[in-house]
């Protein structure tokens, strides 16, 4: 942890006084699984406070710093902030996951890039920085490091191809669109799911992904990719 605290001091001027809440936030449950004798704890009940907190101060942002967008939008753009990928990103930005402690059959499967532990961990670290330094740091390091995401427009770029899909079968009239997984696959700590997206029943294409919802939207942005090909032929 020594050289986690080094990093946080001088990346993010960042000094925990409680270091056990530090250490305890970058564990991964399979780290503490495989060390069960000495009793460590993993960072499971500080992820669901940081994602507290960090629903929180983000609906605080936005209500503030967009006064002209209705309530249905600023839930869409925090979502899209808050999802497991954009969390993922905040943890690889951050250089989080080169310091969090993994079971050894988790790091050997990849796990250190797999973008749920990420997400969870960037999430357990604010949980930590709540209960250590209260919730003006967490909104300070929010502040100056996830902010200028918001103000250079990053997330409003996100497409949801799920929606995209639904508008463009829907253009011609009400249509029945559903997902479906077809296949789970792998550990249950390494899940892969293979689903399938389809159209009035009759399936259009699959996808798929680490999570159901990933899995969803690599199905919807393939099959936007088809019908903008069957266009391109005149069919």
């Amino acid at each position: 942890m020594n050289h986690l605290t080094t990093m946080l001091a001088q990346e993010f001027g960042i000094v925990f006084g409680n270091t056990t809440l530090l250490e305890t936030a970058f564990t991964h449950t399979s780290y503490a699984n495989e060390h069960r004798l000495l009793n460590i704890s993993h960072n499971e009940r500080l992820e669901f406070l940081g994602d507290a907190v960090l629903q929180l101060l983000i609906s605080e942002y936005l209500y503030g710093h967009f006064p002209e967008k209705p309530e249905g939008e600023l839930s869409k753009l925090r979502s899209m902030m808050v999802r497991e990928e954009s969390l993922a990103g905040f943890s690889r930005d951050c250089k989080f996951d080169q310091y969090i402690r993994l079971g050894k059959g988790e790091e050997k499967n990849g796990g250190r890039n797999r973008e749920t532990i990420l997400g969870d961990l960037f999430e357990a670290f604010l949980g930590a920085l709540l209960l250590d330094q209260g919730v003006d740091a967490v909104r300070s390091f929010i502040t100056i490091h996830i902010i200028p995401k918001i103000e250079t427009g990053q997330f409003e770029r996100v497409v949801d191809y799920k929606t995209q899909l639904q508008e463009i079968l829907q253009a011609g009239g009400d249509v029945q669109i559903r997902y479906q997984v077809l296949q789970e696959s792998g550990p249950a700590h390494a899940k892969e799911f293979l689903v399938g997206v389809f159209l009035n029943d009759q399936k259009l294409t699959q996808g798929t992904g680490r999570s159901k919802k990933i899995a969803e939207q690599e199905a919807a942005k393939k099959a936007i990719a088809e019908r903008e090909a069957d266009v391109l032929k005149g069919n």
